[in-house]
């Protein structure tokens, strides 16, 4: 009887204990949305000296003229930094810069200099996406393992926006509103160690399932997104063209993706697109989640959730993201221009997540730090098997003020070890903006399709 009993006491606690990881948060912790808290989470007020204001709405649009190809000014372009750090002075200001900006300024102590504005709390998103940020803090579960997610498939946005554990700081990372079906001129280069470099272009779409016509609602249920890339330059790769379904269990249905090679005019199957297979394009700088900073299944890590804390984040790169910055102008020798960057003290939500025993990839620690405002990724620092820092991400935030979406200028990804790097989603040169609305067809994202988009 002493057995049976104990072992439904031990049943009891692990069925409480599986209980407290997945469960929503009560409807009374989520009418903190809007009131204490900002419609997406954010703590409202700002920090004790000031140096954090509270937020008040974000930029709202018309905040700065675009121009006639749709590329937004500059809301701040008259401000100039409160003051910079370099190496010389870092040790200041230790406390409010991660590891890899600190290991940034011992690389490159000659160049690598941090210009620190004044704070804007900038982010703002659609009423409609705040309304399903508070419905989705009381319906959205994560299945076994925080693998996947639970009463999701119609909310879409924001599945955590009060988060109880890392994993779910991630997964609004991996949902955040990114302002709905986009098509996008975009580029990127991995610069040698002297500077010299080759500009790889490529024209992307992102489509949903919930603004697709012509798909299967069970199909839909367990998809994020669908991706497509066409590479359209330098001649030797252009024509390439990459096709992402983009599953939300991972574990339960993995990604899925297709290649057309337009040399051998073939359509082949891509599993090595997740994961730490190769990024495409980028001459092994970076790996295949490295893009968005960090995107697709959390299975193989354990996940940390350290709390919050104040850095120096990039917020507010317009400068950095104008039509009037040519490429040669951004790409140097180990980094990007950082004369180009505006950094701002934000709050942040630290977590950690490192490689499960048994489990395989090169990162074997992520150490990641993500905006409270957007749930945006600002900062990483890749760790190998050996403990030592090798590779430092930087995600260059801008708000898109007339859509209410928050999204990168550009991403870099600096291999401490090679000194060189990998800069991607630069649309500076690009004959229009990204461009957003329009309606699509799951006929146009199939593999058949692939051979009909990679025609040149």
């Amino acid at each position: 009887m002493n057995t049976i009993s104990m072992l439904r006491t031990g049943a009891l606690t692990l069925s409480l204990l599986a209980t407290s990881v997945i469960a929503a948060v009560s409807p009374q912790e989520a009418d903190q949305l809007g009131s204490t808290l900002t419609p997406l989470g954010a703590q409202k007020e700002g920090n004790a000296d000031g140096s954090i204001p509270a937020w008040t709405g974000g930029l709202k649009p018309g905040a700065a003229p675009v121009d006639a190809k749709g590329f937004l000014g500059n809301p701040f372009k008259d401000e100039k930094p409160l003051f910079t750090i370099t190496a010389a002075n870092a040790e200041q200001y230790k406390d409010k810069l991660t590891p890899g900006q600190l290991a940034m300024f011992k690389r490159y102590a000659d160049s690598y200099r941090i210009p620190v504005y004044k704070s804007e709390r900038t982010a703002a998103a659609p009423e409609d996406i705040y309304a399903v940020a508070k419905k989705s803090a009381v319906t959205t579960e994560l299945t076994d393992g925080g693998n996947g997610l639970r009463n999701f498939a119609e909310i879409r946005y924001y599945p955590f926006p009060i988060p109880k554990s890392g994993v779910e700081v991630y997964w609004n990372h991996t949902n955040r509103y990114r302002g709905g079906n986009m098509l996008r001129q975009a580029a990127q280069a991995a610069p040698q160690v002297n500077g010299s470099y080759s500009i790889v272009e490529y024209d992307d779409e992102l489509s949903y399932p919930q603004n697709m016509e012509g798909i299967d609602p069970q199909q839909a249920a367990n998809l994020l997104y669908f991706y497509k890339q066409q590479i359209t330059a330098p001649s030797r790769l252009a024509g390439n063209v990459v096709l992402i379904h983009e599953t939300i269990d991972q574990v339960k249905e993995p990604r899925l993706a297709w290649v057309y090679n337009a040399g051998q005019r073939r359509v082949r199957r891509a599993p090595q697109i997740a994961y730490d297979g190769p990024g495409s394009g980028a001459d092994g700088m970076r790996t295949a989640d490295n893009t968005d900073l960090m995107n697709g299944a959390p299975d193989r890590y354990d996940w940390k959730l350290i709390g919050k804390k104040e850095i120096y984040i990039p917020y507010n790169n317009y400068k950095l993201w104008s039509p009037e910055v040519k490429y040669t102008d951004i790409i140097k020798p180990g980094h990007i221009n950082q004369d180009l960057t505006r950094y701002e003290l934000h709050r942040v939500w630290h977590v950690k997540a490192t490689l499960k025993p048994g489990e395989r990839h090169i990162y074997a620690t992520r150490d990641m730090y993500f905006d409270e405002d957007t749930w945006q990724l600002a900062e990483v620092d890749h760790y190998d098997g050996r403990g030592q820092l090798w590779r430092v991400g930087e995600g260059y935030t801008v708000q898109d003020y007339e859509r209410g979406a928050t999204g990168y200028a550009m991403m870099g990804i600096y291999d401490l070890i090679a000194g060189r790097y990998n800069v991607l989603a630069m649309t500076n040169e690009a004959s229009h903006a990204p461009m957003y609305g329009k309606q699509t067809r799951m006929n146009d994202f199939t593999p058949a399709a692939l051979r009909n988009a990679g025609v040149r």
